[in-house]
């Protein structure tokens, strides 16, 4: 079995946990993070050693987080559950965040210019300071200027086999391969003796467990470097509205972006798939299917934190009480406020992210 993580099909998880070794999250992990609604809704479905990352926290050693963004677009929001999830560890932690914006692997996987990269990078570092980001305590960089990031993809590249990377990702193009070498130089970047930071995880989605698969492996290649391999979390799947894959920059109107004006955000969801039934008359009857629908989740998994309304939805919606045009409603109001705000806090922190995606904000070590 080869996954791809350039794709946009949705991961079966178990056929990881059984396959490729995933562990589930402990009740031990869960306890630690016991107020972290990610945690708490179950929302982070498994890890990579991250156990023993917590304990080299709680041991007081230097810790890190190494995550990215691939800037082809605006933020959507998949994009904004994984920044949920690195600005939670960066404040629950304390955690110096290494925070890549791809550069090389849109050029490989879009074709996309540096120019064009350079733009969307501001708007996606812009987008990743409203949400709660800590730039302080982060060092953001593009892989195209980092040479560190690219030394270590070679040293990589030269110590892996052809057949090892095809066994891993399947037969693709040469340029996908190079990007992932270049992903391997941004995981392994904390521990640069620049930095030295021995302890890192990487938070992604199920789909990007190749590129862990492989990192972790070439910590242990005779390549003369002293490294750790890096531990992991992944998180749920945020389904596109159509309902079939994950949501993707690849198809506009099956994801929901961080600048969506009223308009397009009431057709996206008037148009979005749903679990109801064929009729009002048989939703009424037997009841709506809340664990399938992507409405449902939004609201879930990113924009209701009350516990006791996102109940009496799912009730309302298994007891035929709630129809989905009323769901729908419901959920662009929340949806809507929501981006009121963000927009608000996105509006103050672009001249920062310009300073950033720049080079200016940063030194080089």
């Amino acid at each position: 079995m080869t996954i791809n993580p350039w794709g946009s099909e949705v991961v079966n998880a178990e056929k990881l946990f059984s396959e490729f070794g995933l562990q589930k999250i402990s009740d031990n992990i869960r306890e630690f993070f016991m107020e972290e609604l990610l945690f708490e809704r179950g929302l982070i479905i498994a890890h990579r050693d991250f156990d023993k990352y917590l304990r080299e926290f709680k041991n007081g050693k230097k810790i890190a987080v190494m995550s990215g963004i691939k800037p082809t677009g605006m933020y959507h929001m998949g994009s904004l559950q994984a920044a949920q999830e690195i600005v939670m560890l960066q404040k629950r932690l304390n955690a110096k965040v290494f925070y890549s914006i791809a550069d090389l692997e849109a050029y490989a996987d879009n074709g996309l210019t540096y120019e064009k990269s350079h733009e969307n990078a501001i708007s996606n570092i812009a987008d990743l300071l409203a949400i709660g980001f800590d730039e302080k305590q982060a060092y953001v960089y593009k892989q195209s200027r980092e040479m560190r990031v690219i030394q270590l993809a070679n040293i990589f590249a030269t110590h892996t086999t052809k057949a090892t990377v095809e066994a891993i990702y399947g037969e693709r193009h040469m340029g996908l391969y190079f990007a992932a070498f270049v992903q391997m130089g941004d995981i392994y970047l904390p521990q640069h003796e620049s930095f030295g930071y021995e302890h890192v995880v990487v938070p992604v989605g199920l789909d990007q467990d190749p590129h862990i698969r492989l990192a972790r492996d070439l910590a242990h290649k005779d390549h003369g470097l002293k490294l750790n391999p890096p531990s992991s979390i992944y998180h749920k799947t945020m389904l596109s509205l159509d309902g079939a894959k994950k949501m993707s920059k690849r198809n506009p109107d099956s994801m929901i972006t961080l600048y969506e004006d009223e308009k397009s955000l009431k057709r996206k969801l008037a148009n979005a798939f749903t679990g109801g039934r064929d009729s009002a008359e048989e939703q009424r009857r037997l009841g709506g299917r809340a664990e399938i629908c992507p409405i449902y989740h939004l609201g879930y998994d990113l924009f209701d934190a009350d516990d006791l309304r996102n109940k009496s939805r799912w009730d309302r919606c298994y007891g035929g009480k709630l129809l989905c045009g009323e769901c729908k409603k419901e959920m662009l109001n929340i949806i809507l406020e929501w981006l009121k705000q963000h927009k608000e806090k996105r509006d103050e922190k672009e001249h920062i992210a310009k300073e950033i995606v720049s080079g200016k904000y940063y030194d080089t070590g």
